[in-house]
């Protein structure tokens, strides 16, 4: 018999002893959780040794409690959180931006405050006659300021009529404990409430009260026996406790193991190895208690990779899912003046223009990024409007974003109400509604946003666009969804959940130092020292509470795997002191058997195949202790690492697929990498333009391309001019060109700067070169040749000539040696080479314009042969290329530093 069985019988025959049969319709069983109902059945059942029993009255406190009527309505917390925060705003103690989370809190402070009153008044007139009473007894209590300021608010809240949620709960206990008229029997694990407490007591002076409290009760076979009297002060079943007994050996599946992962990966791994050794073993009702949040988030997304689904006790809060996320993008984008980023995030969830065919959408998307990073824009509606004047597809979007927008005017004050309206009709006009109408945690967020609108239909109070949204932001942070559509034999719970149930396995998840105990309700502004001066639950409290639902846990469980990452980050982490203290005290008792590092006797083998991949075979027969884990885990990373390794790739490319024309820029990717080349110009994966919001070198260098090339088609020749005149024309021919940047960015006069102080060595240098006979021809011109099998076009910066004579230049806003560099090996910089052949020109060079200096650099080989050489080099690559040769991924290193063609190539694993 298992230990939860053991428990549920004795209080079964506990139950029947007092009342036969028959007479079980006459009482009334409180459970921590209705997950108990079924087990205590069965023991009943079991008990009285007959296959059908007429069941006695089984709910728990709350539900028991919900079932009184009352005379009033009560106030929703949506309804006291906005009157509390008005209250506060006119105060004005604190920074607005922190008032709802304040609210929040206070409000949780006032439950408890309600709670701890030391009578339980069962109507209106005797809660205030109590509440004052209470006020008058702190009056002569010396208070630190917080406590003073928590407790007057509470008692000015509480002078109203109307009903709270903690006050109601108050007063259906009261009218319960009034009625008492039957025997009442009570399964719990840890401690209650004082509201909950002062019900017992008062309903035991009208009836008989029984508690099983499994601290008092029969103890796991891996715990210390806990005898003694009952905490609580009502009669507790102590009689049957059980002597306990060794653990199962570990082989058999049984037990309690630990397992001190390395890493929050191999915690994740190891917890789903052992999930899915649970289940091949034919467990079927497996819980996983997390405690580490982020290792459930993870566990989760290994265990759904393994095709386990989990059914989710726990639930997420709103905030975190991606339903909420679109409903933040929208708000962060309208607030930003829609902000390219925040746009176009906003665009590419899923949920907006559910309306629209998904490729039509994915269409008006890519366009309209297409069009914000070749064109700059950085935000504003309009100005994107005014871009997509031509592209018919991006008109209806950007429309009804406009329209939208309309509805949520940010410059007047609303009442939450009238706020939440104006999303819920913006929300229709976008099509998010729609999107999330067909995702099931979508339909509770658009009921949560209908429920909240109604419950605030009465408040009048009037907020900013900014207070609306921080509250909105609070309220989806509190709001929870669960996933009522999965079915599974595994699910995510938390530790109070669990109080009397029995698992065919426990997985508890990250039981480090740091998380259990957890902080329980400790609260931001208000400290443990408040709440004590006002008596009430500290985190001691908390964590006594945990302790004793752990405790609770081991004792109807014993099949049990703790999990906790033993080192984070470099730093070493300690297992909860509840679980250290037991786990030394069983290896201690030699209870614990040490993790076995072998292969032997733990049901894993490793098959090889014709391919010697190992293989991976599962244990059908116990398994699970840290050394059985650890060696399971080797065997799957070892089938991983068995797979071939990535090679260094060379891809072939289809005739048809050769591009028929290639530019400079592409002729230069296929000399440093045909691979890049490959990635960039075949499969098109070139990295998408960034839109500009800070001048970059790339912007100067433009501006300086510009500035010449008016500067020399107004003055062609500078020798015989007046220095001063020429370097004033090149200073407002700079300012005219730079207009626009100083517009956007005060930075682009510092680039400014730096540009005037090479002005008179530019024109020293033209001096010289037109001494040495060279004029200025033209500009920025365009080319595109035919050569055999291929086009190679591109546009040149500069062309003089001398006489017959052609020399093209190339301006570089960058130092003389890194230019040098570029030069030192003939053939692999082709830029001065292909302007060469293209213009048929003797001469070619670059000029360094950098730090106040401008030189001429030129190749040291001979620039006629060095063209030839260069454009018949990229005759026969394409030739190749057709023919079907691969283009390896050889690039040197300095060329892959800054290569974003990288992680797909993947040289850092070949």
């Amino acid at each position: 018999m298992s230990q939860a069985s053991a428990q549920f019988d004795r209080v079964a025959q506990r139950i029947l002893a007092a009342h036969p049969a028959p007479a079980l319709r006459g009482i009334t069983i409180l459970l921590p959780n209705m997950h108990v109902a079924q087990p205590l059945a069965r023991a009943l059942m079991h008990v009285a040794q007959t296959p059908a029993i007429l069941l006695p009255q089984m709910a728990t406190l709350n539900e028991w409690a919900q079932s009184v009527a009352l005379d009033g309505a009560v106030a929703t917390d949506s309804q006291r959180s906005a009157l509390l925060y008005q209250q506060l705003r006119k105060l004005q103690w604190f920074e607005n931006a922190e008032l709802w989370s304040m609210t929040q809190e206070l409000l949780k402070l006032f439950d408890q405050l309600t709670h701890s009153l030391r009578e339980l008044p069962g109507d209106a007139e005797s809660f205030a006659a109590v509440v004052q009473k209470a006020y008058q007894a702190r009056q002569n209590t010396t208070l630190q300021l917080e406590a003073r300021l928590v407790f007057e608010l509470w008692h000015a809240m509480q002078e109203g009529a109307e009903l709270d949620a903690a006050r109601a709960y108050q007063q259906r206990l009261a009218k319960l404990a009034q009625q008492a008229d039957r025997p009442l029997y009570v399964l719990r694990a840890s401690e209650w409430d004082a509201v909950e407490q002062r019900f017992l007591d008062e309903y035991e002076q009208r009836a008989v009260v029984k508690v099983f409290d499994l601290r008092e009760m029969g103890q796991s076979p891996f715990l210390p026996p806990c005898r003694g009297k009952s905490r609580m002060g009502v009669e507790s079943d102590s009689s049957t406790v059980s002597t306990p007994t060794p653990a199962l050996p570990l082989q058999g599946g049984g037990g309690l193991k630990f397992f001190a992962a390395t890493s929050l990966e191999q915690e994740a791994r190891a917890a789903a190895m052992q999930v899915r050794l649970w289940l091949q073993q034919g467990k079927q009702n497996i819980a996983i208690v997390a405690q580490d949040r982020v290792a459930a988030r993870r566990l989760r997304a290994l265990l759904e990779r393994a095709e386990v689904l989990v059914a989710d006790e726990t639930g997420w809060t709103f905030a975190t899912l991606s339903v909420s996320s679109v409903l933040d993008r929208w708000l962060t984008a309208l607030q930003s003046d829609f902000y390219h980023h925040d746009l176009l995030d906003l665009l590419k969830s899923p949920f907006i223009f559910a309306d629209m065919a998904a490729g039509e959408r994915k269409s008006a998307v890519y366009q309209l990024e297409q069009l914000l990073r070749q064109q700059g824009v950085v935000a504003g509606l309009e100005k994107f409007s005014m871009l997509t004047e031509h592209e018919v597809l991006l008109h209806q979007p950007l429309a009804r974003l406009r329209q939208a927008a309309a509805l949520l005017e940010q410059g007047k004050k609303k009442t939450l109400a009238e706020w939440l309206v104006a999303l819920q009709q913006s929300l229709e006009v976008l099509g998010i509604a729609k999107g999330l109408q067909q995702d099931e945690a979508g339909q509770q967020l658009l009921r949560a946003l209908e429920t909240w609108q109604q419950e605030l239909h009465g408040d009048d109070g009037r907020y900013r666009f900014a207070e609306w949204r921080r509250w909105l932001a609070q309220q989806l942070d509190i709001e929870t969804f669960r996933d009522s559509s999965i079915d599974s034999p595994v699910c995510f719970t938390h530790l109070a959940a669990t109080r009397w149930r029995a698992f065919d396995a426990v997985l508890l998840l990250g039981c480090d130092a740091d998380h259990l105990p957890s902080a329980g309700d400790g609260g931001r502004w208000f400290n443990d020292a408040v709440r004590a001066a006002l008596n009430l639950p500290t985190r001691a409290f908390h964590a006594q509470r945990q302790h004793d639902d752990l405790r609770a846990l081991l004792a109807m469980n014993d099949t049990v795997l703790v999990t906790w990452q033993k080192d984070k980050d470099g730093e070493a982490r300690l297992l909860s002191p509840f679980l250290q203290l037991l786990h030394d005290e069983l290896t201690a008792a030699s209870l614990l058997l040490p993790p076995c590092r072998g292969k032997a006797g733990m049901g894993v083998e490793a098959g090889v195949q014709n391919d010697s991949t190992p293989t991976l075979s599962l244990p059908l027969q116990g398994g699970g202790d840290e050394g059985e884990l650890l060696a399971l885990l080797e065997l799957e990373d070892a089938q991983s690492v068995a797979l071939p390794l990535a090679t260094q790739p060379a891809p072939a490319v289809a005739a048809a697929s050769v591009p028929a024309s290639v530019s400079i820029s592409g002729y230069n990717s296929l000399v440093a990498c045909p691979y890049q080349f490959y990635a960039r110009h075949i499969l098109k994966l070139n990295e998408l333009d960034e839109v500009p919001e800070a001048i970059e070198k790339r912007d100067y260098g433009e501006r300086v391309h510009g500035i010449l090339q008016r500067f020399h088609e107004q003055y062609p020749v500078v020798s015989g001019n007046d220095r001063i005149e020429m370097e004033t024309a090149l200073r407002r021919i700079s300012e005219e060109l730079f207009a626009d940047l100083l517009a956007q960015d005060f930075a682009a006069r510092a680039w400014l700067a730096r540009w005037y102080k090479s002005l008179p060595a530019y024109l020293e240098w033209q001096t010289e070169a037109e001494v040495e006979g060279w004029r200025y021809a033209e500009a920025e011109s365009k080319f595109d040749w035919q050569l055999e099998g291929v086009r190679l076009r591109g546009r040149i910066d500069r062309l003089d000539v001398r006489g017959d004579e052609k020399m093209v230049l190339d301006y570089k806003t960058q130092n003389e040696q890194l230019l040098r560099n570029k030069l030192k090996e003939p053939g692999e910089d082709v830029q001065l080479a292909c302007y060469a052949y293209a213009h048929e020109a003797a001469v070619a060079a670059f000029v360094s314009i950098d730090d106040g200096k401008v030189k001429l650099i030129t190749p040291k080989d001979d620039v006629p042969l060095l063209a030839q050489l260069n454009v018949e080099r990229l005759e026969n690559v394409m030739a190749e290329m057709r023919s079907g040769a691969g283009l390896p991924a050889n690039g040197i290193d300095q060329a892959c530093m800054h290569c974003e063609i990288r992680g797909v190539c993947r040289k850092g694993e070949w």
